[in-house]
């Protein structure tokens, strides 16, 4: 069985998408602060980002484009001497999703702020309620 220490340093990657993971997780559910809830998604989006992109590295092999070398034609290649490329582009478009998400979330925070004068989700919620005439 495998000791936390072994467990740190084989598997550092997913303990620290794990905490990051968390980090954001918490920061969504428990804060109050819409500005905080939205870094708070921000950083669980990063740490997914992360895991995909750490999770197709290979140790010791190359990307797709470079070649084996000249006059090497007929040389049989193996799908497994190269670093699959699809899930570093997913990532690309998924950090293009990330940042257009996070600036609509800040834009909407920016609205509520000048419509309600606060951030506080509870003084939103109050304010809500008083306006539908609901104790």
């Amino acid at each position: 069985m495998d000791t936390i220490n072994d467990i740190l340093a084989t598997k550092f990657n997913y303990v620290a998408f794990i905490i990051l993971m968390m980090i954001g997780l918490y920061a969504m559910i428990a804060k109050n602060n819409l500005v905080k809830k939205i870094i708070g998604m921000s950083i669980f989006q990063t740490a997914i980002i992360l895991f995909y992109v750490s999770t197709a590295f290979k140790t010791g092999k190359s990307i797709p484009i470079i070649a084996h070398g000249h006059g090497m034609e007929h040389h049989v290649v193996h799908a497994a001497d190269y670093i699959n490329p699809l899930p570093h582009v997913l990532m690309l478009t998924a950090i293009v999703v990330s940042v257009a998400t996070l600036g609509v979330a800040l834009a909407l925070a920016i609205k509520v702020y000048r419509q309600y004068g606060t951030l506080e989700e509870d003084d939103i919620n109050a304010q809500l309620r008083s306006q539908a005439g609901k104790p």
